[in-house]
């Protein structure tokens, strides 16, 4: 009995210092695409969607080393797509083949995430705040390996604005709280 207290006092102290928010119901609407990597070409469904982008891309990656994620990123921001990422600053540190450094290089603007142990999210958001937005999600990292060697899970969210706007509105409460790339370059 003790170590089962000794196991749940720290969950009980983090439930006192940051207050937990109720879990919002949203309504089902749109279609979803699900991929399962080695199979499945989910690289490819990711760059076919970046390139339906028309007003923004906003990313949330825990790592980025696709050389064909980085570059069709890079050409929406050529498109002028506002293109905004936000990344684990360790990661980025770590990382000797993160394409980080290069898309801010290519003037997309990226903030580094330093909050947290490690900043694990792996989004995509198109057009988050139009009439037909996109929600792309899952355990799939933006990396090589993602699609080759690993076995991964993204879900392709389509047409389901509510859901599009409660995912922007965590990637900025991140992007608040992140550093630019410049003042937090690893």
């Amino acid at each position: 009995m003790k170590r089962w207290l000794l196991l749940l006092a720290p969950i009980a102290l983090l439930a006192l210092v940051v207050p937990l928010a109720p879990a919002a119901e949203l309504p089902a609407t749109g279609t979803a695409e699900v991929l399962f990597t080695p199979w499945d070409d989910a690289e490819g469904a990711l760059l076919r969607e970046i390139g339906t982008a028309r007003r923004t891309i906003h990313v949330q990656a825990f790592l980025i080393t696709s050389r064909s994620i980085a570059r069709a990123l890079t050409e929406a921001h050529g498109r002028d797509v506002r293109v905004e990422l936000l990344a684990d600053r360790e990661m980025v540190a770590k990382g000797d083949n993160s394409l980080v450094p290069q898309l801010h290089a290519a003037g997309i603007a990226v903030r580094l995430e330093t909050r947290y142990t490690a900043a694990h999210n792996k989004i995509l958001l198109i057009d988050a705040e139009g009439k037909n937005p996109v929600v792309i999600t899952g355990s799939y990292n933006f990396t090589y390996s993602a699609q080759a060697r690993n076995a991964e899970n993204l879900l392709i969210l389509r047409g389901n604005p509510a859901l599009a706007r409660a995912y922007l509105a965590n990637w900025r409460r991140h992007r608040d709280e992140a550093t630019p790339f410049a003042e937090a370059r690893p």
